[in-house]
């Protein structure tokens, strides 16, 4: 039977009806059922921690842990109270009580401070938390005077008592946001666009090696920090080399691709942290037009069948999140800026013109990364910049027409030596990422700005 769940004033902070089965023995009642309260979280608890408290009037908190919990009354009756201290929360502030008894529990999300009073003699009042308690953890605190306790508090711990008001409170931030390849392309425009955000951390691979994370035991990338601080890892690390993941660079394309991704999956499972991970049209055979979500996946070779393990295992992480791209270019070397420097130099190249797509700026597939998380999107959504499809072929011809060079030569795919076999339909499905309100801008708006920007580097 599905229990009765209720929202309060502190957004997500949550009530709940609990049954109690009672006879002359006393009684019974299920405390936590992940099945039967789909309004709760499913926070993953590790640790049921109680409070005894031997006469009425005992009175705690009021404390805010960085950890959720679920509290509730094995015996007696308490008067809980909470006010919320989480800096981004739209209820800052507010406060909240309410009656704990058996029949009740109250889910506290992390930042919210907790307290209570005991309105009972022997009453057991229970913590159920999904993080182990540890000393070096940062606690958060505001006084018990911001709550209009029924009785008269008969017991006040000292350091209970020196708590701050909220006017002097100290704000409880966000999860931290991790940034993974931050020193790649996509990771260069990720720092531009969420460098004014709070609590972002970029790592590139001299920080995080997703080889290294690949090699690791589990148990090892488990203790390299402390994960329940985190709420998001953004993995922009991948390996690209498409051509040599077919022969030398095989291993390490598994390895950074796939098995990496799975262990990240795996951590983000048990710490509850969202994943957001970046796929390619590599995991299609370019058979199909338009691209879409839900598309079989059918990689041509070693890389494409790389990024499809990865967006597989990524996906087994609850609310995953998985943007697949296209021809992504961003700072540092990407075909636009070689094809701008063979024009320069009065190279004419000769380029494939039945390989059709889109080009990716990475600050636009950094724009709606931001997009995205924010709108709290799960799953697979395609992201590429918007605009009429084109070949590689009439790229260039962009590019060296804005340089004043005639057209490149064409060939088609089977003419071009290349190891790894590409798929000749690139274009993405676009109708799922503009539902959520993200209107992607047109390529050819974004290839001449990019190469206004490579005349002022030249």
């Amino acid at each position: 039977m599905t229990t009765a769940v209720h929202s309060t004033a502190i957004d997500g902070l949550l009530v709940v009806d609990l049954t109690v089965h009672g006879d002359a023995r006393g009684w019974f009642k299920e405390n936590w059922n992940r099945d039967a309260m789909p309004g709760i979280p499913d926070f993953g608890p590790v640790q049921n921690n109680m409070s005894y408290n031997a006469h009425k009037g005992v009175t705690r908190g009021l404390h805010a842990e960085p950890w959720d919990k679920l509290v509730s009354v094995a015996h007696g009756a308490v008067m809980g109270g909470w006010c919320d201290l989480r800096e981004d929360s739209p209820t800052f502030g507010a406060t909240y009580t309410h009656r704990i008894d058996p029949h009740t529990a109250v889910f506290v999300p992390r930042g919210v401070a907790n307290g209570f009073q005991a309105l009972e003699d022997d009453t057991v009042y229970s913590y159920l938390v999904n993080d182990h308690w540890r000393p070096d953890a940062q606690y958060y605190f505001v006084n018990l005077d911001i709550i209009d306790w029924p009785l008269e508090p008969t017991e006040i711990s000292d350091k209970d008592r020196q708590h701050p008001p909220l006017a002097n409170a100290t704000p409880v931030p966000p999860r931290t946001t991790l940034v993974f390849g931050a020193g790649g392309q996509l990771g260069t425009a990720l720092r531009g666009e969420l460098a004014g955000r709070k609590q972002v951390e970029f790592l590139d691979r001299e920080d995080i090696d997703l080889a290294a994370v690949a090699a690791m035991d589990y148990e090892e990338l488990r203790a390299l920090r402390p994960w329940r601080s985190i709420g998001t890892i953004i993995n922009a690390a991948a390996y690209t080399q498409v051509d040599a993941a077919e022969g030398e660079g095989r291993a390490d394309a598994w390895a950074i691709n796939a098995a990496a991704v799975g262990k990240l999956a795996r951590l983000c499972t048990e710490f509850h942290i969202r994943l957001v991970h970046y796929s390619s049209e590599y995991v299609f055979d370019g058979t199909v037009q338009p691209h879409r979500e839900d598309e079989p996946l059918s990689p041509l070779g070693v890389y494409g069948q790389t990024k499809a393990a990865g967006d597989i295992a990524a996906l087994t992480a609850p609310g995953a999140l998985v943007l697949r791209t296209t021809w992504v270019v961003g700072q540092g070397k990407n075909f636009v800026r070689t094809m701008y420097d063979l024009a320069r130099r009065g190279v004419e190249p000769k380029v494939v013109d039945d390989q059709i797509g889109r080009i990716t700026f990475a600050t636009e597939l950094a724009r709606a990364t931001a997009h995205l998380v924010d709108s709290d999107v799960t799953g697979v959504v395609n992201v590429t910049c918007g605009g009429e499809p084109a070949s590689w072929a009439d790229v260039a011809d962009i590019v060296f027409a804005h340089l004043g060079k005639p057209p490149v030569g064409r060939i088609p795919t089977s003419e071009y030596p290349a190891p790894a076999p590409r798929p000749l339909g690139s274009v993405m499905d676009l109708s799922r990422l503009e539902s959520t309100g993200f209107v992607p801008a047109d390529w050819r708006d974004g290839l001449a700005a990019y190469l206004h920007t490579l005349d002022k580097e030249s």
